[in-house]
């Protein structure tokens, strides 16, 4: 990894968010190292880092909302900007109707179809576990609990992502996606659904103001 990772994996403490859309619906204490985001009538939340980062180590342990959350999509993920039809991106994202898989994928320049299935062994609901995105210039790997789940490397001629990217973890209504096949529809029996994450690491080195 010295090679894809060249500034290693040195990380601090997420200090600072900035919050895309319902702030109500979202709540980060810096002290105990804690964001929430609720889904509820008000819907969903999204957070970001305030900058982009050029490469290197995140990670978060993270613990799913509770219930039955068909339908909804919570997650963790880099992008280049949200909502950009060329962006770079690499994903863990938590599928509602099984909260047993994550999957994983990646975008280059907006083209992604890069999507993995992975059985995590646990309910992601029943405890903090750590999700971690080591990202180089040559590769990428997705860790659960310090194991490698999936290892891509850059081919020659493929989509590769390169772009500096924000931090972002958001919980939403999946349920149009796939008419429910992915992330089942949506009852909201159990609202509220709230997600939490702890421990937020970025890397110390690699933070830029603008692509």
């Amino acid at each position: 990894m010295a090679d894809a990772l060249p500034l290693s994996h040195a990380t601090q403490q997420l200090k600072q968010i900035a919050i895309d859309y319902t702030p109500e619906a979202c709540s980060h204490c810096a002290i105990s190292d804690t964001i929430t985001l609720t889904y509820d009538i008000r819907g969903g939340a999204r957070w970001r880092t305030p900058t982009r980062f050029h490469s290197g180590f995140f990670s978060a342990l993270i613990k799913c909302p509770e219930g039955d959350t068909n339908g909804l999509n919570f997650n963790l993920y880099l992008s280049s900007q949200e909502g950009d039809k060329s962006q770079d991106e690499i994903d863990f994202e938590f599928l509602g109707r099984d909260r047993t898989l994550v999957q994983t994928n990646f975008f280059s320049g907006g083209a992604g179809n890069n999507e993995r299935i992975h059985h995590l062994g646990f309910d992601a609901s029943e405890g903090f576990h750590e999700y971690a995105i080591a990202w180089g210039r040559q590769t990428i790997e997705w860790r659960v609990d310090g194991e490698v789940v999936r290892r891509e490397e850059r081919k020659e001629g493929e989509g590769f992502p390169e772009k500096a990217m924000f931090l972002y973890a958001s919980i939403w209504n999946a349920s149009g996606i796939s008419d429910g096949k992915w992330c089942g529809k949506y009852c909201g029996a159990d609202e509220p659904y709230v997600c939490v994450y702890k421990d937020i690491r970025v890397p110390v080195a690699t933070a830029v103001d603008h692509e």
